[in-house]
This record gives structure tokens, C-alpha cells and sequence, in this order.
């Protein structure tokens, strides 16, 4: 079996594949200052409960945008698994041609999802991602990446009303029945999820114009069905764990 890692700013993901099919996936939160013997510990407890030892693991790939735990994962890994984890960087082979300026500057994140994209559901592509920051990642016919925008995400665009003005609540992020909210509630859900509906329509339409193709949509992310049910016509596929299948594709292409 191969255990995927996706370290995040927030969350950490964890899918558990034999072969093709994903097992399991389980998720933990992104902290810093937690030890590698805290993270294997609690890894480890949560697999067994589902059935998963670690003598079953013969193989670990991860992706981060969060250095501060790459260390901390590579040592749970070696010492929990007994496996030196793959990390997808310059180097290995992703199946895609990156077209960025540099792609070192290229999330591992967003590479990841897009391999799962173009591979699973077809090329062109836009892989749009709805996690700390909401990313837009755009996969060419002949399976080039081309680039994409960023925006802040949906919680962090909420988290900043908070904070910025004093009298407005933290709120549940559900779509309001109405656009136009009566209570301070309803206007804060209909203007970050609605806003959101429609910054993925305006974003989608201009870059189909511009890559001259009429490209799957899929979405990704802890939101990413919310914001599919609030435009059914928007987004063609939701795949919550895309990129933990496209870090098994990776795996697989680079241990042949």
C-alpha cells in the first residue's frame, strides 16, 4: 500500500491506496510546533483504526507548502514506516509540461491537483483548488500547464471580515436561500458564497476565452461542493480528494 501526504497551511491530508483505489483518507491540522513523534503517533492510531498497519505501507510520496513540517514528516516517516518519503519537486516526473516562467516557484499543490485533473478527467482542464487560498490552474490540450491566478480563500476572505470590522460574527459558511440577506448573517453568507459563485464564473469564462477551448472544470477543496451546488452548470467534476490521487500518479509513474 502507498501512503499520500498533502502537508497544507490548515489541514494535512492522508490517503491510503492500493493500487489505484484509494482506501481510505483521513486528514489532521497543520501545526507547526507539533513533533514528529506527536504527528506518528496520532497517524499511525488513526490508520490502525481503520484497519492500516504500518508494516502494510511499502511506499510514502508527500507534497508541502508548508516547510516547517517537512522535516517533521520525513522523520515519522523513516521512523514510524520505515519508508523514505518521495517529495514531488524539480525532478521528478509529473506527466505534465510545465509552461510557468520558473517553475520553481510552482506550488507542489497546485502541480499535484493538475496531474489528477488532466489525467483522470481529460485535457484542457482548469483545476480550481478551494483551500487556504483559492487557486485557478489551467491544463492545455497537450497537457501543459499553463499557469493560473490566485485568490484569497474562501474562510481566509471570511476570517478577514472578522477581524477587520469589529461588529460583524463569525458565521457558518452555507449558501443563504436569497441574495439579498436581511439579517447581518444572511448578508455575510450570500456575499462570500454567492461572491465566490460568481469570481469562479467570471474567472472560468476569461480563461476558456483565452486558451480558446472549452475545458473541463473540476474543483477540488474542502468548499469546492458548496460552491458547485450554487451553479450546477459551473463546475463539471468535484473530486475532494484529487490531490491525494494525483500524488498516487506521480508515485507510480516515478517508481517505474
Amino acid at each position: 500500500m502507498i501512503l499520500a501526504i498533502d502537508i497544507g497551511n490548515t489541514n494535512i491530508k492522508v490517503g491510503v491506496f492500493d493500487g489505484d483505489t484509494m482506501v481510505d483518507a483521513l486528514r489532521l491540522s497543520s501545526e507547526s510546533r507539533k513533533t514528529g513523534d506527536e504527528y506518528g503517533r496520532s497517524l499511525v492510531d488513526l490508520l490502525v483504526s481503520k484497519g492500516v498497519s504500518p508494516q502494510m505501507i511499502n511506499g510514502i510520496i508527500m507534497c508541502s507548502v508548508n516547510p516547517d513540517l517537512n522535516y517533521t514528516f520525513n522523520h515519522l516517516c523513516n521512523f514510524y514506516f520505515k519508508q523514505t518519503p518521495m517529495l514531488v519537486g524539480p525532478g521528478l516526473k509529473c506527466g505534465l509540461n510545465i509552461k510557468y516562467d520558473n517553475p520553481h516557484e510552482l506550488g507542489a499543490d497546485r502541480l499535484v491537483a493538475s496531474v489528477a485533473g488532466a489525467s483522470l478527467y481529460g485535457a484542457p482542464c482548469i483545476v480550481i483548488d478551494y483551500g487556504t487560498a483559492t487557486t485557478f490552474n489551467v491544463v492545455s490540450a497537450k497537457k501543459e500547464f499553463l499557469g493560473g491566478a490566485i485568490c484569497p480563500g474562501i474562510k481566509t476572505g471570511a476570517e478577514s471580515l472578522v477581524q477587520s470590522a469589529a461588529k460583524l460574527p463569525r458565521i457558518e459558511l452555507t449558501r443563504p436561500k436569497d441574495i439579498v440577506g436581511r439579517t447581518t448573517i444572511t448578508n455575510m453568507q450570500s456575499g462570500i458564497i454567492n461572491g465566490y459563485i460568481g469570481l469562479t464564473s467570471h474567472m472560468v469564462s476569461e480563461i476558456k476565452k483565452e486558451i480558446g477551448s472549452d475545458a473541463k472544470v473540476v474543483a477540488t477543496g474542502g468548499l469546492s461542493g458548496l460552491i458547485a451546488s450554487g451553479k450546477s452548470d459551473l463546475i463539471d467534476v468535484v473530486d475532494r480528494a484529487l490531490t491525494l490521487r494525483g500524488l498516487n500518479l506521480i508515485y507510480k509513474l516515478n517508481k517505474k
